[in-house]
């Protein structure tokens, strides 16, 4: 979609000339000569973009509204968007300009086909999380410039998309190996916006986070992003911190609650921590975990703002032995996973 720059001063005489018109027709015949006119004059002063295809969608809504008072209602809120910029106090989402946030998804059901593999995304480590979900979230809880801690980093997904979107981010990963690795890729990636994404090998369950952050000059986080191991589905290290080596589901989310009563001081008030985690099967029982975890975490002073259901798209081994699965789910009377929660809470 491309754009239309147009001279700020210009475009909102135009507009305005065209609220003055008081019957229905004198009001369409304006916004016409309007349309027609684009993209007007581009002068030397103050310039607004807006994507040509909406900018033209807007004014042919004006033009096919039935009464004048839609009319001026539709004409004065093109007049904002050109004029003003209404940001709220946890984003950086013009909501004069909704219209045109096109990436941001607002339904609770995320169907993604594939995970975002651009630039230093790769899938080299089993079990990281698709990059489109912390581009959601940042783009949703943060402004430019903000903190985002995420204490299970991985192969470093947030950090990465924290360099793309300026956001400043600080990682912990348990498994040295795993972090170094993490560590060089990220060193890779171009930062534009001069943010700052340490990486620090470390057990999120023992770290200082006070410490932590006072290094960076900081005393709060402005976003919490967890994604820790769906407890042993999948085991990621020997280390017997490592919660995939919980004993039982009772000592995973035990222990997984402790890390978050920990981070939670650090987060700001009024900010969100997300939580992406899946369930899980065993001895034949569906284990509810990602619930179990949500009521676990609730009490350490969070509301509930939204739950989000992701598709979840089998690793590569089980895409090849697709049939051999169908047949288990029938003979054992269960159905196959497809879907991982976000679950997202605003701190009290």
């Amino acid at each position: 979609m491309s754009d239309l720059i147009l001279d700020k001063a210009h475009f909102l005489a135009a507009l305005d000339e065209c609220l003055a018109q008081a019957s229905p027709d004198e009001v369409r015949q304006c916004v016409r000569a309007l349309r027609d006119a684009l993209p007007l004059d581009t002068g030397h002063g103050a310039k607004v973009t807006f994507p040509q295809e909406r900018l033209r969608a807007d004014l042919e809504q004006i033009i096919a509204a039935r009464t004048g008072k839609r009319m001026h209602y539709y004409l004065r809120r093109l007049r904002r968007a050109a004029a003003e910029v209404r940001t709220g106090k946890i984003n950086d989402i013009n909501l004069n300009r909704w219209k045109e946030y096109d990436e941001i998804i607002t339904d609770s059901l995320w169907l993604m086909e594939r995970r975002d593999s651009s630039g230093a995304h790769r899938a080299w480590y089993w079990g990281n999380f698709i990059p489109q979900i912390p581009h959601q979230l940042m783009l949703r809880y943060t402004k430019a410039g903000d903190w985002v801690l995420d204490p299970f980093v991985g192969s470093g997904t947030t950090l990465i998309e924290c360099r793309r979107l300026g956001r400043h981010g600080l990682g912990i990963e348990l498994v040295p190996q795993v972090a170094d690795r993490a560590r060089a890729i990220i060193g890779q990636v171009p930062n534009p916006h001069h943010v700052h994404t340490p990486l620090i090998t470390g057990d999120s369950g023992e770290v200082d986070y006070g410490a932590l952050l006072a290094a960076q000059g900081i005393t709060q986080v402005q976003l919490l992003l967890l994604h820790p191991p769906y407890h042993d589905i999948i085991r990621f290290s020997e280390h017997p911190r490592d919660l995939s080596n919980a004993a039982s589901v009772t000592e995973f989310i035990d222990r997984f609650s402790d890390i978050v009563a920990r981070i939670t001081p650090h987060l700001e008030r009024g900010r969100y921590a997300a939580i992406v985690i899946g369930d899980k099967y065993a001895h034949g029982e569906w284990i509810p975990l990602g619930f179990q975890v949500m009521q676990a975490i609730l009490p350490l002073g969070y509301t509930l703002k939204s739950i989000v259901v992701k598709n979840f798209e089998s690793t590569r081994a089980k895409r090849e032995q697709r049939q051999l699965w169908r047949y288990r789910a029938l003979v054992g009377g269960f159905y196959i996973f497809k879907h991982e929660y976000i679950f997202i809470l605003r701190k009290a």
